[in-house]
């Protein structure tokens, strides 16, 4: 093995210092917010809470657990994330399939067109407009249709599927099969890391998302858990009603913390269950790109 110069160790530790950093920046607010939703009142109040709980009391989760407001919201964004995500791949593929195939015509004009997408936006209030004449204004809908295909995953996409043997398509064509079972058959089976990176992609854009649901969701019983927290942190916690034997332990601001977690760690979960997909996805659909 080679004996590194100077110079290089020098940068090693620059780089480990520097990740250390900005990993420790990224968990410790994690670990903060854990703490004061597993603390006392009384804790939080007197400022004890840093980074490990004090008092450990588990009534802050109790009286979040016991609003059916969150639940109902959590419901929501549950099925938003789901269906949303499926429908993002499917309408992806769809496109991404046919760009990747040189012999369609009108595929470099197409290109063309999703690219200035991503130069140029629709402002918000056009977008509203087409919302409310499409009548999706107070429908789930109107969170999952309207970005129903990302041009970057996109391109990554259809990066992944040029890398795909033509050889591979040619032969099921000879042996009859059309395009969209050719699409489900052959090329979606041999597509698991793409989808999988694009797939987390797309569930934590949904999961995360609270600005669409503020400009087309006006039925407050349709407000997914991102709208939820919001109004939780920026209005008053004190909405949620403590059981009985916990109204001493719990705290506005230990409630909102318990939220917090509530609707951060779900979509935590998922990551570790398709990490193996994610590095070989993004990785073989960006270098071509």
């Amino acid at each position: 093995m080679a004996r590194m110069s100077r110079g290089q160790k020098a940068f090693s530790l620059f780089n480990y210092l520097f990740l250390s950093v900005l990993g420790l920046s990224m968990i410790l607010p994690i670990l903060h917010v854990i703490a004061q939703s597993l603390s006392s009142n009384a804790a939080i109040n007197t400022g004890k809470v840093f980074f490990l709980p004090v008092d450990f009391t588990l009534s802050n989760f109790r009286a979040v657990v016991g609003e059916k407001l969150i639940w109902r919201s959590f419901g929501v964004s549950v099925f938003v994330t789901l269906f949303g995500t499926l429908l993002n791949l499917a309408m992806t593929a769809l496109l991404a399939y046919p760009l990747s195939r040189s012999e369609y015509l009108y595929r470099k004009p197409v290109l063309i067109f999703v690219l200035l997408t991503m130069i140029f936006t629709a402002p918000l209030i056009p977008n509203y407009l087409l919302v409310k004449e499409l009548g999706m204004i107070d429908s789930l809908w109107s969170l999952m249709l309207p970005g129903a295909i990302s041009a970057f995953n996109l391109f990554v996409m259809r990066s992944f599927f040029m890398a795909l043997p033509g050889e591979l398509i040619d032969s099921a064509r000879i042996d009859g099969c059309g395009e969209m079972r050719i699409l489900w058959n052959v090329i979606m089976p041999l597509s698991k890391p793409v989808m999988a990176t694009l797939g987390i992609f797309y569930a934590v854009g949904h999961w995360n998302s609270y600005a669409s649901a503020l400009y087309y969701i006006n039925n407050r019983q349709l407000y997914p858990l991102q709208v939820r927290l919001r109004e939780f942190i920026i209005t008053d916690s004190s909405t949620i009603n403590a059981p009985a034997q916990d109204a001493v332990l719990t705290s506005p601001e230990g409630i909102k913390m318990a939220v917090v977690v509530v609707a951060t760690i779900p979509i935590m979960l998922v990551y570790p269950f398709l990490q193996k997909h994610f590095t070989k996805g993004v990785m073989v659909g960006s270098i071509k790109s």
